[in-house]
């Protein structure tokens, strides 16, 4: 049986990639991984940031996208944010939108995807909503016990 231990991927230092209309720029924060996202996200590099965002999905791990300076974000580049979502969930991970601006936040509203990602106003909104969501589903022991007959009994009930 193979087990996943990673570490945040090379996040010494900060590191920026510059892709044609779009910066990003990935950095640590309290142990979080925070991709920002500068310029204008569009079709022509929605590719090119998916697989760079993708790149930095730690298993368990929740990814923060700071949309702070995302001056324009279309439904190409929303449909590859959801892919690396899918991809951070299948690790046990999750994707976290911090401050988009009102045009990208008004996308997410629209098609419905503002019920899909959690959205918080800040990068630091969105590291203390991770760290109290951990806090809330943190599980001291195993939920249901192995009754007499074999069959799984919820812990402290005494039944089988």
């Amino acid at each position: 049986m193979r087990r996943w231990v990673q570490t945040l991927p090379r996040l010494l230092w900060q590191r920026a990639a510059v892709m044609r209309g779009i910066a990003l720029e990935t950095s640590a924060r309290d142990g979080h991984v925070v991709v920002a996202l500068r310029g204008e996200l569009d079709v022509s590099g929605a590719a090119g940031v998916e697989a760079a965002i993708a790149a930095e999905v730690v298993p368990g791990q929740s990814l923060i996208i700071d949309m702070s300076a995302l001056g324009f974000m279309d439904c190409a580049s929303l449909g590859a944010l959801l892919r690396v979502q899918g991809l951070a969930r299948s690790f046990g991970g999750d994707v976290v939108l911090a401050a988009p601006p009102q045009r990208a936040r008004r996308l997410l509203v629209l098609t419905g995807q503002d019920q899909v990602f959690r959205v918080h106003p800040s990068v630091e909104a969105a590291v203390v909503s991770i760290a109290s969501r951990r806090r809330l589903y943190a599980v001291a022991g195993p939920a249901v016990s192995t009754g007499p007959s074999g069959r799984a009994a919820p812990l402290g009930t005494g039944t089988g």
